[in-house]
């Protein structure tokens, strides 16, 4: 598992991928999302909107990115 460090208390979903270099771009980020590719706390997310909080853990692609 990868930490993943934010500098504000919450990250959008959107933002948070791209900051973990897991997508390279928002349409990518809005395209893997709606397709139901990524999980939040284990459970598939399909809004990239999704406010993350310290402690949550997306996982992409078989990789657990958690945020710190």
């Amino acid at each position: 598992m990868t930490d993943v460090p934010i500098r504000d208390d919450m990250i959008r979903l959107g933002q948070f991928l791209k900051l973990a270099s897991a997508i390279e771009t928002g349409g990518e980020a809005k395209l893997r999302i709606t397709a139901g590719e990524v999980t939040v706390n284990g459970e598939v997310e399909v809004r990239r909107g999704r406010q993350l909080h310290r402690g949550d853990v997306v996982v992409i692609d078989g990789e657990s990115l958690r945020v710190a």
